[in-house]
This record gives structure tokens, sequence and C-alpha cells, in this order.
């Protein structure tokens, strides 16, 4: 039975009126630290992981990737395809609406994907092998494709980078280079922005109107039953203020505790830790193709032979359960598609080859600036570390320190370094952000557009196409190696090593999955 709209809005300020009061409702509220604060609330705009984080709580998706990484109708209830694998047709579920009582209708769902295509990696891929994409009715768009695309059931389920979210047409007709500032969604949680204090914290109501699927939450896709009355998602940068206020109870739940304060952690009985990312976390070094020294590719390579894995990993503090010490794998080891292809000079330093290399690019000992996030542990440890590494192949390396909302501001000019451009920056990923050549949003070098660091190599491009083309597993799998040969040639970015982490959370807290990334439909607290 409809709701009508007076009702709508009277839940939903009932439920909001909840979370106004942080002690008022202390049982029923959670109380999150994460690995950054909310410093923007378009997900598509930013591919911080803010920006992301921030996107589950409010907004829903078409399709979601379960705990294997198979992409599962989410708002879609059916999905139909023609003999040739060329035109798809959506129907949304039944009942859907946004938090302004709104239904959610096939003209949001496609508004929602061409603002997305603009920016994100896949949605580029999926734009580029699209011919058209269409309302139908009210309830059901369809999606023509002028050339072969094996995966547009996984693309639709993107969850991080740009990821894609479904917001009301009116919002996502905002041009994808403006930051939207109106987050309503219709996901589990309401966030309340006229309580959002930007370096404080940022609160969230439970959705009284959300409609879960039936099935049991599995990854990112099932059931999203939001078990708590509010979320509060609290700035706590410093580690040691974090790690007291969760001893104390004050707060419920850290996502990212740094090594050296696991031991700690673990000999408190009211506090649990668990990986919520089992495959693990990459840390990424990007090096920027439009400025010297590294528009040379050769100079690009010579950072290869300097790194050593195990060094970045110590540096970080990462224990030996939690880590690789060596991963030469662009789509992440302990996965399907591990392989050391092309990575000969990613095993084991060897600095007069990087130093030769470094001589051949014509490089001129011009400072290199390498922006480090020291808000971040394992992102400060690991810059701390490479930037000695790469003094030792003769670069002349000048760290640049700040928090990590200035650091990603930074990373996108394009200017030249001595007008506030850039050369190096570390960041980590996740499976979901390079798991694989369609996914990888640092391997993508389309020449025009692409990310922070704008690479561009048409081979790697065309040999990436073929794999998201193929319409066989086992020749989609065959092409990983061709596709890892050619990136190591041309240095997209560099693995630095591979590790997991684990949440700590107290122990009336229950419900929290390995999710790879943090969400809070199911997660109950006693």
């Amino acid at each position: 039975m409809p709701v009508s709209r007076a009702s709508w809005v009277a839940s939903v300020a009932a439920a909001c009126c909840l979370v106004t009061s942080a002690a008022a409702q202390a049982q029923t509220t959670l109380r999150m630290v994460l690995r950054n604060e909310l410093a923007g609330i378009d997900p598509v705009a930013s591919t911080a992981t803010f920006a992301r984080n921030h996107g589950f709580l409010v907004y829903d998706q078409l399709y979601g990737l379960d705990s294997k990484g198979e992409a599962r109708p989410q708002m879609v209830e059916r999905h139909e395809v023609s003999a040739d694998g060329m035109t798809h047709r959506f129907v949304l579920r039944e009942g859907l609406a946004f938090h302004d009582g709104q239904p959610v209708r096939a003209a949001d769902a496609v508004a929602s994907i061409r603002r997305w295509a603009q920016r994100d990696v896949v949605g580029r891929a999926l734009a580029a092998a699209t011919g058209k994409l269409e309302v139908v009715d009210e309830r059901s768009f369809s999606l023509t494709l002028s050339r072969p695309f094996a995966l547009v059931e996984q693309a639709l389920a993107r969850p991080t980078a740009s990821a894609l979210f479904i917001m009301p047409e009116r919002i996502a007709q905002t041009p994808a280079t403006e930051q939207i500032t109106d987050a309503t969604g219709s996901g589990p949680f309401i966030f309340r922005r006229e309580l959002w204090r930007a370096g404080d914290r940022a609160i969230y109501a439970r959705n009284p109107n959300y409609r879960p699927r039936a099935e049991a939450p599995d990854g990112l896709a099932g059931g999203k039953r939001p078990e708590v009355d509010g979320i509060e998602w609290i700035s706590m940068p410093d580690p040691a203020t974090a790690a007291g206020a969760l001893a104390n109870n004050e707060i419920d739940y850290w996502e990212l505790p740094p090594p050296d304060l696991i031991p700690l952690l673990e000999g408190n009985r009211q506090i649990r830790l668990t990986a919520i990312d089992p495959v693990g976390s990459q840390v990424w070094l990007r090096p920027n193709h439009g400025q010297p020294p590294f528009n040379d590719p050769r100079a690009r390579q010579a950072l290869l032979h300097a790194i050593n894995q195990r060094d970045v990993l110590d540096a970080a503090g990462i224990p030996e359960a939690d880590r690789r010490d060596w991963c030469p794998a662009y789509f992440y080891c302990g996965t399907p598609l591990e392989t050391a292809a092309g990575a000969e000079g990613l095993e084991r330093p060897n600095l007069e080859r990087g130093r030769t290399l470094l001589r051949e690019s014509g490089y001129d000992g011009r400072p290199v600036v390498f922006l480090d996030a020291t808000d971040l542990s394992t992102n400060h440890a690991a810059t701390s570390v490479l930037a000695e590494a790469f003094r030792g192949i003769g670069l002349n390396v000048d760290v640049v320190a700040s928090d990590f909302a200035t650091l990603t501001a930074r990373r996108n000019k394009r200017d030249p370094v001595a007008q506030g451009g850039w050369n190096l920056f570390v960041t980590v990923g996740n499976v979901l952000d390079g798991g694989d050549p369609l996914v990888s949003l640092y391997l993508a070098s389309p020449c025009q557009g692409g990310l922070a660091g704008w690479p561009c190599d048409e081979q790697l491009e065309q040999l990436r196409r073929a794999w998201w083309e193929e319409t066989d597993a086992a020749k989609r799998r065959a092409l990983v190696d061709d596709i890892q040969r050619r990136a190591f040639e041309v240095v997209p970015y560099i693995n630095a090593g591979q590790f997991r982490s684990r949440a700590a959370f107290r122990s009336n807290v229950e419900g929290v999955r390995a999710t790879t990334v943090p969400v809070f439909w199911g997660v109950r607290k006693r």
C-alpha cells in the first residue's frame, strides 16, 4: 500500500529528530571514525573514500557486488537481454522512493548513469560502448550497445572511485564538473546536512521508509536493513585520541587503527578487531605523467628498481600475518587474476639500474615534489621510505607535507611544479579499486581526461577494451598477462606493497562483515 507524502514526511521528520542529540539516544547511535572525515558529499565529482563512504549511507545502487565479486540486482527487479547481447532492458523494483518521498523513476536512473559516466573510468568505458540509453516507462529503461561490452551488470555495480549511486534526476542533472549540494538519496540512512560540521562530525538518521531486498546481506548486495537509529561520523585524525575514545566507549567503530596500536586494542576485552577487506589493499605510487621527469617512461621505470615492498610494509608497521612480502600483481595477489607477468623490475631493488634509466630519461636534477598525507599513517610511512629510496637512485626529492584533503585538492592540478603542481603521491587502493582491467582506476590511460597523474597509452587502452569486450571468461583471463606486461612497460602506477588492515569496534557492536569498504546496514549496537 503506497505511503502518502504527508505520512512520509512525518516519519522522516520523526527519524531525524532521533539524532539531534547524541546523548539522548546513545544506545542506538553508532559513533564511528573512518580513515577520512567527510569533506564533500558528491560521490561522482570526487574519487576520495569519504565520498564513497557517504554514498553507501544515503544512496542505493542498481546492482551490488556480493562477497564473491559477482553483480547482484539491488534496485533492479528484472533484467532482460537480447539474444545478441547488445540490448539490455532494466525494470526497477516497485515502491522505491527517495528521502523526500518522491518515487524512484527510470528517469532518475538514466540521469544518474549519464552523470557518472562522465567521470568514472568504468562509466566512460560503458558509455563508449553505448549507442542509446533511454527511458522506456516510469520503472524501466533500456541500454543499447554500439559494440560488445560483456560486463554491463558489473559496470552498473561500480562501488568505488566515482561509484554509481542513484540520485533524483533534478540532482543528477548537475554538471559532473560541479559539486552537488543536495544529498537526497533512497538509501538506508538520511544525511542531516544542517547538522554537518566540517572537521567535527556528520550526522545521519535511519530511513524509516527504506525498502530492503528480502535476501540476507552479502558483500555490498542483499538486504540493506538499517539496525541503528542514527550514525555519527566523527572527525578524529589523531590515532592516540581515537584509541582512547574507543577504549573509553566514546566511539563505537574505528575503521583504520594504525598497526602499532593493534596490540593495545587486542588487549582490551571490550574491543574486537576484524579484517573487513580479506584480499587486502595495495600501497599505490602515482607518478605525474604530464610533468618532467615522469613524462618519460624510463624515469617511471627507474622507480620500480628502487622499491622494496618489504621496507614499505615494515615502515607502516604491518604485521607479518597481514602482509604479502612481495606482490607482483596489478590485479592483487590472492585473486583469480594474480600474475607475475612483466614484474621483473619490481622483484628486487637494483639501484644501479634505476640510476641508469634515470640518466637515459634525461633527468636534470630538478626537484621532484612528493606529496605526503601526514594524517594517514600508512600513506605517510610509505612516502617517507619511498622518498629515501628514490634519493638513492639520484632523484632530488622534495617531500611536501599536508593533510589528505589538501593533497586531494593539489593532486588535481596539472600545473608545472613551480606553479603548484606535483610529481608523486601515495594512496591506498583496495581490490574494488583495482581488481581487474575494467575497474582499475589508476591503470586507465585514456590520454583525454583520466584521473590525477593522467597517463596516456593507446596500446594499454586497446588491451583493456579487448578484455571487457571478450565474452569468454577463459580468453579474458589469458589477456591479463598481456595487460600487466604492458603496464610494467609504461608504469601508470606502482604497487608498493599489499597488506590487509583491521577495523576495531566495541564488543556490543554486532553485524560487522567483510565488505571490503565500510558499510553500516545490518550493524547493530546492543
